[in-house]
């Protein structure tokens, strides 16, 4: 199912990009196999290895697959997974319960939709695959009429977690959620009290997630499958203030 096709092939530097939803399990395979490059190769995570080359796992049947392709090439460069009520039936839990306790928004359980796995191909990292993706995203809370967009994004813990520390601090004056939609890590990352000298960049996946309108739900989880520090994040559709998700999301509703 394509739901969008933007850029030019003759543009430098832009390829012709298309927006789709898996709908074959080869597809899925396919964001399997870049999900393994990016997660599991390029970040050296033995202990995920596996002959298959694919990063998968239980939630994966029930989920939608958002899918960017180069055109020209064919080639899967960005994906994101997204985890609905219909899913939701079958897996019993949303893959961040598995991290962070999520009790103060059970009441707002059948109006979430959850994203994940976000992966983009590292030659396609310019920003027009993850703008794609969060209008993907847009669209999607709007079909299933979800008020609640969550989700985990990660952060490497090759520097000794000195990046999620001053993420983090510089996060949480600013960007914490309200009381009432606060989440619990179930493993803490411990955090230190040292004097902040040195901000550091923020991820891309957090920084589109902020430009959004997304808190940060709380303290870092600790992810040691993936040797990385999570944060809880959550923007609810009232609060979504990016121009660019709200510009292809009007581009994909007059497709």
């Amino acid at each position: 199912m394509r739901l969008m096709t933007v850029g030019t092939d003759s543009t430098p530097n832009f390829p012709k990009l298309s927006l789709s939803l898996a709908s074959t399990s080869e597809e899925v395979r396919e964001v399997q196999r870049l999900r393994y490059k990016v997660f599991v190769e390029a970040m050296g995570l033995e202990a995920l290895e596996n002959h298959e080359g694919l990063e998968k796992d239980e939630f994966d049947e029930y989920c939608d697959h958002l899918i960017v392709r180069d055109t020209h090439t064919l080639k899967v460069v960005g994906t994101y997974r997204v985890l609905g009520q219909r899913g939701l039936q079958h897996t019993r839990s949303f893959y961040s319960e598995s991290e962070f306790d999520l009790g103060r928004l059970e009441h707002l359980r059948p109006r979430i939709l959850e994203a994940g796995r976000a992966c983009i191909h590292p030659d396609y990292r310019s920003g027009g695959v993850i703008m794609m993706l969060w209008a993907g995203l847009a669209a999607c809370m709007r079909r299933e009429k979800a008020d609640y967009l969550i989700g985990c994004a990660s952060v490497s813990l090759a520097d000794g977690g000195n990046t999620i520390n001053s993420i983090y601090r510089q996060l949480a004056s600013d960007h914490l959620a309200p009381p009432e939609y606060r989440v619990t890590p179930r493993l803490p990352f411990p955090l230190h009290e040292e004097p902040l000298t040195n901000k550091a960049t923020l991820p891309p996946l957090i920084k589109g997630y902020l430009r959004s309108g997304a808190w940060i739900g709380g303290e870092p989880a600790w992810d040691p499958d993936f040797h990385s520090a999570d944060l809880f994040m959550m923007l609810p559709l009232e609060r979504l203030d990016s121009r660019y998700a709200r510009h292809y999301l009007k581009e994909m509703e007059s497709a």
